[in-house]
């Protein structure tokens, strides 16, 4: 059974953010960036257990051909994701957003 996905409002922002900056780089690069992330999502909601935990129930899957990663938590067949943030940021912007 393939779980729901559910989007946070930062998540949310996080993608746009990243798609715009992509497409100011080079015209359809954005729109790469977001079939790149939504093919992860895809898997993630096949195989929502296959990425480890990375602190408490939450886990991270990368994107692939692009530096980010995907922080979710999967509950009651749903794959909520928290984050889709730059592999470079500091650590502490993924950590406190999953507090």
């Amino acid at each position: 059974m393939v779980a729901e996905l559910v989007l946070s409002e930062e998540a949310e922002q996080d993608i746009a953010e990243a798609a715009a900056w992509y497409e100011r780089q080079r015209q359809g690069l954005g729109e790469d960036f977001m079939t790149r992330v939504d093919a992860c999502f895809n898997a993630l909601c096949r195989t929502p257990e296959m990425h480890q935990l990375v602190k408490r129930n939450f886990r991270r899957g990368l994107v692939r051909r692009f530096p980010y990663a995907v922080f979710y938590e999967y509950t009651d067949e749903k794959v909520i994701v928290y984050g889709v943030l730059h592999t470079s940021q500091d650590p502490k912007k993924w950590r406190e957003r999953l507090s």
